[in-house]
């Protein structure tokens, strides 16, 4: 049977389109990190784009099926070690990304049907849309807060809800104001970005070079790690600097709409691209991209696309966002370029969830300035459909600053006697058979927690910067605690200091290891001992269930202990639990399943039993939503609404705090009735649901 991976989209089955769905959710998250977190990432911009884009294919083609950990709903990770975490005020989101004219085309369509009737969107030319268009520099994002004028915090976007706090360090460029001139808000959030010019970061190279000091693989990473230094006379001595582009809190308006926010942010002394351009239409907003992709060679930093946004200021406050971007902005991408060289390795690695994924050694090649050496071959039907063998000459392609994809081989070029990859059917880690269950993509070791990589990859998860963000234990030293019996499960972290030295040499014995960083280690682990119901969640690794997904089920439930009691009584598929949770807005049946099936495995069951005893997992804190009469309410909406379309609806009362549910039970709220009402009224009336006529809702809400 053919897989998933191997079909083009339009040909996936149902079934077919799920499993590729989950693989793909687990890859991007995977590249999200090593790039946002790590600045090491292990693919190219070009093959993270294709990623996505398959995965938008996909939930276009099957609405029905898009995740709740989805990469269309989630930002980028989060915050790196080594600074104090920050709280935005508002999110820091991402764009969705354009690649070709038919994207931005879709772009255009999309802001259109959001506010118009479907029986009307005949009738409404997107072309009378107006943008602001601007090249996207390649540097590292920024959010400054002024109180009165005066620069009180600097962040980076970390995973768009918490960031690293460095303030001492967004100080010392000189393109930061550090009072504001003229009149400003009381409090007021500026967005920009960090950038170097490529001039500045050859010469900086240099420098670097002639002190034996390490060299930059490009400006964008030169950017993010003199913004991460830790000494802040290092950050200033690079030459960074800022461009504005955006604003979150803000205690009062400015402007009204995004040309003459620029006009403003000039008169307080930011720097805004001068590029950026007032555009109307697909057209025009074309005809500039085709401008900046042909000038590119001649601005003097580093672009990888341009960006356009609703001018607007209330049509943006309207269209709201989606988890992880607004629904008013959109990254076009230019296109990737490539190289060619030799795969001198396949070698297979085993994840959490015992995927076996397929990497590709690379013999080291220039791509657009960086020296790539390695290539993720995704899966077995990926080998196969384009026949990559050890000592093939491939082609790649990198655009921006990471490890390229391979895009094919060159046939003629391959050596006499390459050899077809036959891929494993056991686990090369411990032995184990390696299954594909039915219109599965990925193929999984069937150990489980008995495979030493499962198991490790699982701790490596517990205690990364989305999760538990336990500081100190890396990759290797969780290999050799679990290697050595030190740490087998994750209750094991936090029972490490009271057992160190019995038995055993204490860890401050250990290679690599002294009485400091022993202490560190433990005082990093007891400062985790506190964690938010939702990272909690994620940090119990439950196949499918990515970030997006456990802020949903945190919100959803509230506490650990209904979380725990709701999914323990929900194995009863005939229960009201199972019916509430089949209920949650996003949550499919594929999902509740995996969900379910973790919570009947008695080890899970006892490890939450022991967790419980040795951490205080948080309550989830709603959204500030002041004075919102629907804050924390279920909400279903049904029929078709006049006012506006169900897209804005649903946005807006997510806006407000309440929870947007996508059928009717005893926990739900309000029941938002247009015309042509199906069986939800019934349903309502059935279980004495409040019903409310859309103008009473828009009553309700102000």
């Amino acid at each position: 049977m053919k897989e998933a991976g191997a079909i083009a989209v339009e040909r996936l089955s149902e079934s077919e389109a799920r499993a590729e769905l989950q693989r793909l959710a687990d890859e991007i998250a995977r590249h999200d990190r090593a790039y946002h977190q790590e600045d090491a990432p292990i693919i190219s911009d070009a093959d993270y784009d294709r990623l996505r884009r398959r995965n938008a294919a996909i939930e276009k083609r099957f609405p029905t099926l898009i995740r709740p950990d989805s990469p269309s709903r989630k930002v980028a990770p989060g915050p790196a070690q080594g600074f104090a975490k920050v709280t935005h005020r508002r999110p820091m989101l991402s764009l969705e990304n354009a690649f070709d004219d038919e994207d931005v085309q879709g772009f255009f369509k999309g802001v259109r049907n959001f506010f118009v009737k479907p029986e009307d969107v005949a009738k409404v030319e997107p072309d009378t849309i107006e943008l602001m268009a601007e090249p996207k520099i390649d540097g590292l994002s920024a959010n400054l807060i002024y109180e009165h004028g005066t620069l009180i915090l600097g962040a980076t976007r970390g995973d768009g809800t918490v960031g690293e706090d460095v303030t001492a360090n967004l100080r010392t460029l000189a393109d930061v104001p550090k009072q504001l001139k003229g009149k400003a808000p009381d409090l007021m959030e500026v967005r920009g970005e960090v950038y170097m010019t490529r001039d500045d970061f050859l010469a900086m190279n240099q420098a670097q070079e002639a002190a034996g000091e390490k060299i930059f693989a490009n400006p964008r990473n030169a950017a993010a790690g003199s913004v991460r230094q830790l000494d802040p006379t290092i950050t200033q001595s690079r030459p960074l600097r800022f461009l504005a582009y955006a604003f979150g809190e803000i205690s009062g308006p400015v402007a009204k709409t995004q040309a003459e926010f620029y006009k403003r942010l000039q008169g307080w002394g930011f720097k805004v691209n001068p590029l950026a351009k007032h555009v109307a239409g697909v057209e025009a907003a074309l005809a500039f991209h085709a401008r900046m992709l042909a000038e590119r060679p001649g601005i003097p930093y580093d672009i990888d696309g341009v960006v356009y946004k609703v001018n607007e200021f209330a049509l943006q406050e309207r269209l709201g966002m989606v988890s992880r971007a607004p629904r008013w902005a959109i990254a076009h991408k230019f296109p990737a370029e490539q190289a060619r060289t030799r795969v001198n390795e396949i070698w297979i690695s085993v994840g959490r969830t015992g995927a076996l994924t397929p990497v590709a050694e690379l013999e080291p090649v220039n791509v657009g300035g960086v020296m790539v050496s390695r290539a993720t071959l995704h899966n077995e039907d990926e080998i196969q459909r384009k026949d990559v063998r050890v000592g093939d000459l491939v082609i790649v392609q990198r655009a921006g600053d990471v490890i390229p994809q391979i895009v094919a081989i060159v046939p003629e070029e391959r050596p006499k006697g390459a050899r077809a990859f036959k891929f494993p059917d056991h686990c090369p880690v411990c032995g184990s058979l390696a299954m594909r269950e039915p219109d599965a993509v990925v193929r999984r070791c069937t150990a489980g927690l008995t495979c030493p990589a499962q198991a490790v990859e699982r701790l490596r998860h517990f205690v990364s910067r989305d999760a538990f963000d336990i500081e100190g234990l890396g990759d290797k030293h969780i290999r050799a605690f679990y290697e050595d019996g030190l740490v087998k499960s994750p209750p094991d972290l936090f029972t490490l200091e009271e057992r160190d030295g019995k038995g055993r040499p204490p860890i401050a014995e250990r290679e690599g290891w002294g009485p400091i960083s022993a202490k560190k280690l433990f005082d990093a682990i007891s400062q985790r001992r506190r964690i938010p119901l939702d990272r909690f969640i994620y940090a119990l690794g439950i196949r499918q269930v990515g970030q997006a997904t456990a802020k949903l089920l945190a919100r959803h439930y509230g506490t650990l202990e209904a979380w725990r009691k709701a999914m323990e009584e929900a194995q009863d598929q005939s229960s009201e639990a199972f019916t509430d949770l089949d209920a949650i807005d996003q949550i499919g049946p594929s999902l509740a399943t995996d969900l379910l099936a973790f919570f009947a495995e008695q080890h899970n069951r006892e490890t939450l039993d022991q967790l419980k005893h040795l951490v205080a997992v948080e309550p989830f804190v709603q959204p500030r939503t002041t004075g919102s009469p629907v804050a924390g309410k279920t909400v279903v909406f049904t029929g078709t609404l006049v006012e506006m379309t169900r897209s804005e609806a649903k946005a807006r009362a997510e806006s407000l705090g309440a929870k947007v549910a996508g059928s009717v039970s005893k926990k739900t709220d309000y029941l938002v009735v247009g015309a042509d009402a199906g069986s939800k009224a019934a349903k309502a009336a059935e279980l004495g649901v409040k019903t409310l006529s859309e103008q009473e809702w828009l009553t309700l809400i102000g």
